[in-house]
């Protein structure tokens, strides 16, 4: 019992740096938008997203939690082994990403890592396609949405706007984007954050530690915590590519990408959606860029991007797959 209880604090530890290191990848989709329009400094700028990443939990419920825990696998068939090789997965496929400079989905790579190891650990029977429908549809809908509010937004504003100076625009539409930035955090550790819950709540329930799906408080603030932490270290090579490699913004312009953004993850987390906040943001920014004119984007780092969205679920299951079997031969 010991042994076994010792095996699920290090496993809610490894949880918890995965929230972390999501924090750390998503740092720039938080605050790419703020830096590249330089109203805030970099650091200024993961101090801001960090502190709404952590309050988050005021705001939201736990619903996404719950798709995660109980939605998509089959609880019964959760071991603290597969959660384990799961995380790994995951945890492995975000560094990869990471290094390489890409906005991959933490988000994918975590429900990818978990199945992977579910399936390797009981067949293809654990999965529950009901729960996974929604989140594939998300998949393809979440930059289309972000694309089409940003696009609609930002000529709206062209036109009310058309006739004011641009000079000061620019100065007003910087305060502006200090709010928006700040409801994009919000809207990305309400969403995030409540998918390591999730995570962590399974985990407790297979160790036998509670006796049905819940989420103790302790879970809801210490996976806030970790993501606002993880905001803070920052995530310097993909604010690059976000904030400067897709298209050139200017304040109002990151005020319509992280207003379309942050509206379309309020919308998924309160329906319970766990929705990649890399692919809403990107496509923000995307819509942002093309409303201006279309050749503002650079389409070839959009497709980049893409590849890496589309390769996340499958690469970090595999992932996820092999280190629960390698764990299985070594226990």
């Amino acid at each position: 019992m010991t042994s076994s209880l010792f095996f699920i604090i290090i496993i809610i530890v490894i949880a918890l740096v995965f929230d972390y290191t999501n924090g750390m990848h998503d740092a720039a989709n938080s605050v790419s938008t703020i830096v590249s329009t330089r109203v805030l400094s970099p650091r200024q700028a993961v101090i801001w997203a960090a502190f709404f990443n952590f309050i988050a939990f005021l705001i939201f419920g736990t619903t996404v939690a719950h798709t995660i825990g109980t939605g998509m696998i089959k609880i019964e068939t959760v071991t603290p082994t597969v959660i384990f090789a799961g995380l790994i997965g995951a945890i492995c496929w975000n560094l990869i990403t990471w290094y390489f400079g890409l906005p991959s989905s933490s988000s994918h790579a975590l429900i990818g890592g978990y199945a992977g190891a579910a399936i390797a650990n009981a067949g293809f029977g654990v999965i529950i396609a009901s729960g996974w429908y929604k989140i594939l549809a998300f998949i393809v809908l979440a930059p289309i949405i972000g694309i089409i509010l940003g696009y609609i937004l930002r000529i709206m504003i062209a036109w009310l706007l058309r006739k004011q100076n641009l000079a000061s625009v620019n100065k007003w539409s910087k305060v502006l984007q200090l709010f928006s930035a700040g409801a994009y955090s919000l809207g990305h550790g309400g969403n995030d954050a409540q998918k390591t819950m999730g995570i962590i709540a399974s985990l407790l329930v297979a160790g036998g530690l509670i006796p049905e799906f819940k989420i103790p408080l302790w879970v809801v603030l210490s996976a806030h915590a970790s993501i606002a932490l993880g905001t803070i270290s920052g995530g310097w090579r993909i604010i690059k590519t976000m904030g400067q490699k897709i298209t050139r913004l200017t304040p109002i312009d990151g005020f319509c990408a992280e207003t379309a953004a942050a509206s379309s993850i309020f919308l998924a987390t309160s329906l319970g959606i766990p929705v990649s906040t890399t692919h809403v943001i990107t496509g923000a920014i995307s819509g942002v860029g093309s409303a201006n004119r279309l050749s503002a984007v650079r389409w070839g780092m959009t497709f980049n991007i893409v590849i890496a969205w589309v390769l996340t679920i499958p690469a970090a299951g595999i992932i996820g797959g092999v280190v629960f079997s390698v764990v299985k031969l070594i226990v």
